[in-house]
């Protein structure tokens, strides 16, 4: 079980100083740091340990600019670092060498020496964190690991340095006003460079020196002294598809003995680069859309359904790829209408089509939120936006499903206006929020043409209708036995005609609920069932308690 240590000076039984907490750490224990200013450097040998602001970024600053040494040194251990400002003077900010770094939201900077410096086969991760001032930004040398939507600007000399083979992946990262070089690589380093923004230096944006082979894809130059790329004698590496504005003459820069490769072509007119790229392009968690994928093909039927969310899933997850890539995408709206009878699991599929959408990066994964008319609609003029919006709100980032959302257009004696409130202040923020939340509205076929012609702009608003058809009377068997399975009962032999003979007879008409009816006989059977073995006059064995016997169908099917 992790540990947490709580660090404040002014809170009793916490750790005065983070030096302190780290002192008694055990192993994969968490610092939680209280806002403030500590003035100390932070040592992490052979131990494992995360440092964290408990109140969030930019809370808590650690400087170490009063003395000579790193304000966080890890050697032989690894430290992960979140949301915290970190100061230096001549010596390196954050030093690691035969150990993991992981760095998430921290901001750094450093006096003569260098902000961060990675070496001795460290590995490390930079994901959002903002270098602000130091002699280089990154140093990596003998090293690999990843630097993603990060900024690294008004540094003295070079904004990276890469050295000693390292090769590190740097993406959708920003580097600008350096005094010599953007990127600098040498001694055998190997770095990629995927949709990076360099701009105003000193020098050339990148330079390869001494055996070096640096990749750049799609990434964007401009306003250096120098050359946008230069490579020097036995240089290799590529340049793919990147452009350059405002740079040295030639732009890329070869000399004699080396053989880099050169894609031309440049990024398309919407592309975008460095930590706004980062921004437009959501992580993509695969593993878990393909655990919802699998959840929903687990469905009984609504093979029509399925088809549909997984062609608007495949889309999406496609459009994420063009996006970080730095492709243009068209706008693709995540509202949704699910029209049929009632009890064929539009809620669930509204779930999962939620879950999928952060899992691909195209929602940031806010709460589900099921809502009706009274959710919505208030009681005075004005009281309806008012809560419409509020509702709107606590759902961004996630789904917002109203059932039945017919009877929003529906006049209901004084109310009537009220709902069409709802339906105005509904249009203009699922425009306004399109990217950030989506909208499913539930309901009958029919009675939800209604729904989207109560405003002009309803049905543009949403990208799609999804029809949910009733289930078929062996459909609603399965739907039976494995509500049975869940709950540990076992149907006897005949049950199961009994049940189709059921719902083959059942009237199917507007009212008829699907997955509801079968849930509602099955509460039937059960009682039926306790009645036949209460009756006994005899405590029932297991197996007995377990079955469900034919004659309970019956009984619950009034049949």
């Amino acid at each position: 079980m992790t540990r947490t240590l709580s660090v404040s000076p002014q809170q009793p039984g916490a750790y005065p100083s983070i030096g302190d907490a780290l002192a008694t750490a055990p192993d994969d224990a968490v610092v939680s740091v209280a806002p403030g200013t500590y003035y100390e450097a932070l040592f992490v040998n052979d131990r494992r340990v995360t440092i964290v602001a408990a109140q969030g970024q930019g809370t808590v600053t650690v400087d170490a600019s009063g003395g000579a040494y790193p304000t966080v040194s890890c050697t032989g251990g690894r430290v992960e670092l979140r949301d915290l400002v970190l100061r230096s003077a001549d010596a390196p900010t954050v030093s690691v060498d035969r150990g993991r770094l992981t760095m998430t939201g921290c901001e750094v900077s450093a006096g003569f020496g260098a902000a961060i410096n990675v070496g001795g086969r460290s590995e490390f991760t930079l994901d959002r964190c903002r270098v602000t001032a130091g002699r280089y930004g990154l140093v990596v040398e003998d090293a690999d690991g990843t630097v993603d939507g990060c900024e690294f600007t008004d540094l003295a000399e070079d904004g990276m340095i890469v050295r000693i083979g390292a090769a590190p992946t740097i993406r959708s990262t920003t580097i600008t006003r350096c005094g010599n070089r953007g990127v600098y690589v040498y001694q055998y380093g190997k770095p990629t460079l995927e949709t990076c923004d360099i701009s105003q230096t000193g020098g050339a944006g990148v330079a390869a020196a001494h055996q070096s082979a640096p990749v750049l894809r799609r990434c964007r130059i401009r306003d250096t002294r120098g050359p946008a790329v230069s490579f020097g004698r036995g240089c290799r590496g590529s340049v793919e598809e990147c452009s350059t504005e405002n740079t040295a003459v030639p732009a890329i820069e070869v000399a004699e003995g080396a053989e880099p490769t050169i894609v031309t072509g440049t990024a398309g007119k919407r592309a975008v680069f460095g930590t706004a790229a980062a921004q437009v392009g959501g992580e993509q968690d695969t593993a878990r859309a393909e655990e919802l994928l699998a959840e929903l093909d687990a469905m009984v039927g609504l093979e029509s359904v399925k088809d549909e969310v997984r062609a608007l899933i495949d889309e999406i997850q496609v459009n994420e790829w063009r996006r970080s890539a730095g492709l243009p995408v068209s706008a693709v709206s995540h509202h949704l209408i699910f029209a049929g009878a009632p009890g064929t699991g539009k809620t669930t599929v509204a779930r999962i089509y939620g879950e999928l959408l952060a899992a691909l990066g195209a929602l940031p994964g806010g709460p589900f939120r099921e809502v009706s008319r009274r959710d919505l609609v208030g009681q005075y003029l004005g009281h309806t936006a008012e809560k419409t919006a509020a509702v709107f709100e606590q759902s961004r980032g996630g789904v917002l499903f109203i059932d039945e959302a017919y009877t929003l257009s529906r006049s209901f004696g004084s109310g009537g206006d009220f709902g069409q409130e709802a339906i105005d202040t509904l249009v203009k923020l699922m425009e306004d929020h399109r990217d950030e939340i989506a909208v499913i509205a539930a309901g009958y076929t029919g009675e939800m043409l209604t729904f989207l012609d109560a405003n002009p702009g309803l049905a543009s608003r949403f990208a799609k209708t999804v029809e949910f058809g009733n289930y078929s009377p062996r459909q609603l068997v399965v739907i039976v036995e494995r509500m049975a399975a869940g709950d540990e009962y076992l149907l006897a032999d005949g049950v199961a005609d009994v049940l189709l003979d059921h719902f083959s007879l059942v009237e199917r008409d507007q009212n008829f609920g699907n997955a509801r009816e079968a849930r509602r006989l099955f509460e039937g059977v059960r009682k039926a069932q306790a009645q036949r073995l209460r009756q006994s006059g005899r405590r029932p064995s297991l197996d007995e308690l377990r079955t469900v016997a034919v004659a309970d169908v019956r009984t619950a099917a009034g049949r």
